[in-house]
């Protein structure tokens, strides 16, 4: 076991990793923000199938990453921007979504319907931030094992496991404000600031696709 891990045989590594991760990854973001705010106009049960979309269109983009294939991708120069594209309208709409959500007081079982699982996979595919940070950590970062092939599974382990918890502290933390919010003006004032935030995070999308 020592020989298989080499240099890591201590906890070090993987506490500089799972610590940068959760600064770079866990920030503000499409991803985190979309998540907070599907929680808390939704409620966390009603949200399941976003986050989970979420997370594996954001696990898919790790393994794009640990593949070295997402520079290549980004770096042509008509595939760059359509992805920018593409996550600046999908988050203007998850924007609306929450914005017009209803309450929770008054909400019915069939009103309001929450983004589905598909619109979290291509948020998360779509994402250029999430390419970006999970490049920062992935290639910033070095274990120590002893050969590249080990290093990227072990890394990519570690990250997907990171993943799934930023995901759901986002999310509790939007259904934890969630219910309080009973009265519906109330509800609705915090799910346009959500709506808001999340078009604030496309403000450096939409910077790169204009320069």
């Amino acid at each position: 076991m020592r020989d298989l891990l080499g240099e890591a045989t201590g906890a070090g590594p993987y506490l500089s990793l799972a610590a940068a991760a959760l600064v770079v990854m866990g920030s503000p973001g499409p991803a985190t923000v979309g998540a907070t705010a599907t929680a808390t106009a939704f409620g966390l049960r009603r949200s399941v199938p976003y986050l989970l979309g979420s997370i594996a269109g954001t696990t898919a983009a790790l393994v794009v990453v640990a593949a070295g294939v997402a520079s290549v991708l980004l770096a042509q120069p008509r595939l760059g921007p359509v992805l920018l594209g593409l996550s600046v309208g999908y988050l203007a709409w998850l924007a609306y979504k929450i914005a017009t959500a209803p309450p929770p007081a008054v909400a019915g079982p069939e009103e309001g319907d929450p983004p589905t699982w598909l619109h979290g996979l291509v948020l998360g595919v779509a994402n250029p931030k999430a390419y970006a940070a999970l490049g920062t950590v992935f290639t910033t970062h070095r274990l120590g094992l002893p050969t590249p092939v080990l290093e990227s599974v072990v890394k990519t382990l570690v990250l997907t496991a990171l993943i799934v918890l930023i995901h759901l502290g986002w999310a509790v933390a939007g259904a934890s404000l969630g219910t309080v919010l009973r009265r519906p003006r109330v509800a609705r004032v915090v799910n346009v600031a959500l709506a808001v935030a999340l078009l604030a995070s496309t403000a450096p999308l939409v910077a790169e696709l204009l320069s």
